[in-house]
């Protein structure tokens, strides 16, 4: 049953599905689409074009939906789309998108966005991404499936993380970081594989293997990033998925490689 405390301010226009909870003082704006089963705290704010899939939890004070913190934003209809199940803790703040960066922002199913997090405008969170307490992300951020970003940290414009990394806390990321592996520091550098992280989310050990060759091919050998990236493509660790799609992020990287 849904349940929408007479304290709220549920704008017209605004959809909300069977099973949603709202409490006293939130603010919910005529653009919004609340997903069965989702529950909006107390003082939150939920606004602009902006979807909450089912099963959400929004904790008080949260601003979800707003502007962008962008001078060239105009006003125009840009969207906030969340997965189901994720969670945005107290005082979060994600934003819409722009329509220079493709007008959209996303996170995905499964999310946790601790308190005093930001997600800017344009940025794509997959799966199962963790922000701890006061992770900043700058926009047009790319944070892909698994991912963890420790407390306090700061990811600069355009970085992308690659799925399954892991981010120490009070790090400042200025350029991509490639899946499977940990970063730390300001500026943030590779300290080898997340094996804690891959481990304990059942990776086997020829997967682990093929990473940790090509993980030191790339990174640990004296050849450019190019010529060490070709190596690794024509050699036999290339057929296992993980150590393919480690190659290949990394190929396509515009920013420049975290080390």
């Amino acid at each position: 049953m849904t349940k929408i405390d007479p304290r709220a301010v549920v704008a017209e226009g605004a959809e909300i599905a069977e099973g949603v909870e709202i409490g006293p003082f939130a603010v919910i704006g005529p653009h919004v689409r609340i997903g069965q089963g989702t529950t909006v705290g107390a003082h939150a704010v939920v606004e602009g074009w902006t979807t909450l899939g089912e099963g959400c939890r929004v904790f008080p004070f949260a601003s979800v939906g707003t502007i962008p913190q962008d001078l060239k934003y105009g006003g125009e209809e840009a969207r906030l789309e969340i997965g189901a199940r994720t969670v945005i803790r107290e005082f979060t703040t994600v934003n819409i998108g722009t329509a220079g960066g493709g007008g959209v922002t996303r996170v995905g199913d499964d999310c946790l966005l601790m308190a005093y997090s930001h997600v800017a405008h344009d940025c794509q969170l997959g799966d199962h991404v963790i922000l701890a307490n006061a992770v900043n992300l700058a926009g047009h951020v790319v944070v892909e499936d698994w991912a963890i970003v420790g407390g306090l940290s700061a990811v600069h414009q355009f970085v992308r993380i690659g799925a399954h990394a892991f981010i120490g806390g009070c790090s400042a990321v200025t350029l991509d970081v490639p899946p499977f592996v940990s970063a730390a520091g300001n500026r943030a550098k590779l300290f080898g594989l997340n094996l804690t992280g891959l481990k304990r989310r059942g990776f086997g050990d020829e997967a682990l293997k093929a990473l940790r060759r090509a993980y030191r091919t790339v990174f640990r050998s004296k050849m450019t990033l190019e010529k060490a990236l070709a190596e690794v493509r024509a050699g036999p660790d290339f057929e296992v998925a993980e150590v393919r799609r480690f190659v290949e992020f990394l190929e396509r990287s515009e920013r420049g490689v975290t080390r």
